[in-house]
């Protein structure tokens, strides 16, 4: 390992983003939002609040946008708005939407009309919604407004329970809502936050799976900065673990409530050296251990950790997962097909992956039209030194439009 360390910048969070800007869209009133993320997934909620009759005012010069609300809806009969390809977008502005009173339609591209709505939906029209959606998928219309009530609901996807959080503070009444199943709990724990920050009235079980909203809420204005995206940090964490090298992140914070933080743990019982100065994190590779990582919690950073487990010593099995099969892609089985391609050999689980210490070769992969799919392939060419050919990568500015300009800036 030699003394050199690279440094980088990361863009602010995309879970954080989206948060802000749909809190802001119905505090009726002007809120700024400082060093916010700008991608295609975070341009849909943008887009779905000027639709809606917001006024989005973007100050280039102080990384800031700022969001005035006061039209919010106002002399607007029916609207469609278009996520583009952002679960995170969709299923947490359903419940918003529906506290407008108006028919709201909800659409998006191919990959994003593929993802499973139809447990969110089932519940609002229990809650007192007017839904009309192709059997259970995209496009959907929503009216409400929501009367409130009591709801069950399996959180295959944490998007579920953090929608219904959100919209049935604006409910006309109190609703209690169970979940006997949750998946990826950090984070509800980040919606949670937002929460906190606006005196939501609300009690929830330790473990997430009983929640109680006082309806007939509201939101106020807000004056909030965005921290740094742990998921897009993941691919650069990545590099410095398997390529033996040393890189300093910095826009993180460390005490942040973003769950994908937790892979820094994971590196951690990987052998990856990993330490704070302030807000800065330094990861230094060293030897890649093997072993079984539950990795529930953290499923965005299943590309990026099968990349990593190619250069370990023993096997690697990144399992408990399931909910990475209704992502963008399929993650499990694209990893599997796309590492295979490159020389790796690997296990698919229902859950999960195997992957056994392999040397990788030049391939032509495809990317899925998947944002981590490419970015983890693109840190695998970096890592291997090996001629790894993406069909597309266009698809990596969803999340991290600045991926590319990055990872060339490192030697």
């Amino acid at each position: 390992m030699s003394g050199r360390e690279d440094t980088i910048t990361i863009p602010g969070s995309k879970s954080h983003t989206i948060r802000a800007i749909l809190i802001a869209m119905f505090a009726y009133g002007v809120s700024h939002i400082r060093n916010p993320l700008f991608s295609e997934d975070t341009k849909a909620a943008f887009d779905a609040s000027e639709k809606l009759g917001a006024k989005v005012i973007v100050d280039e010069n102080e990384n800031t946008v700022t969001i005035d609300s006061r039209m919010l809806g106002k002399g607007i009969e029916k609207v469609e708005l278009d996520m583009l390809n952002s679960g995170t977008t969709t299923y947490l502005l359903t419940g918003l939407a529906a506290s407008l009173g108006i028919p709201v339609t909800i659409k998006g591209d191919e990959s994003l009309s593929s993802r499973p709505v139809k447990p969110l939906l089932d519940a609002y029209g229990k809650l007192g919604a007017e839904v009309v959606s192709n059997n259970g998928m995209m496009p959907f219309s929503i009216k409400g407004p929501l009367s409130g009530g009591e709801v069950s609901i399996e959180a295959r996807t944490s998007q579920y329970l953090s929608s219904l959080l959100l919209g049935l503070v604006l409910a006309k009444g109190s609703s209690r809502v169970h979940v006997p199943l949750l998946y990826e709990k950090p984070y509800v724990t980040m919606t949670l936050s937002w929460l906190e920050k606006q005196k939501a009235d609300y009690e929830i079980s330790e473990d997430y799976s009983e929640a109680s909203i006082k309806g007939n809420g509201r939101y106020t204005p807000f004056d909030a900065s965005i921290p740094g995206d742990y998921s897009s940090a993941t691919f650069f964490f990545i590099l410095a673990a398997a390529g033996r090298r040393r890189i300093r992140v910095k826009g993180l914070w460390k005490d942040d409530s973003q769950g994908d933080k937790r892979v820094l743990e994971v590196l951690g019982k990987m052998g990856t050296l990993v330490t704070w100065d302030e807000d800065d994190v330094i990861v230094e590779g060293r030897k890649v251990s093997g072993g079984y990582y539950d990795i529930n919690d953290i499923p965005d950073a299943l590309p990026a950790l099968s990349v990593l487990s190619l250069f370990a010593s023993s096997p690697v099995t990144l399992g408990n997962v399931p909910q990475a099969r209704i992502k963008e892609t399929d993650r499990i089985k694209v990893m599997h097909d796309e590492l295979e391609k490159a020389g790796a050999r690997i296990e698919e689980l229902d859950d999960g992956l195997v992957i056994y210490p392999s040397k990788v070769h030049d391939a032509y992969l495809q990317g899925h039209d998947d944002h981590r799919v490419i970015m983890a392939l693109s840190i695998l060419g970096k890592i291997s030194g090996k001629k790894i050919v993406i069909d597309d990568t266009s698809k990596a500015g969803v999340t991290f439009p600045t991926f590319f300009n990055l990872l060339d800036s490192l030697s």
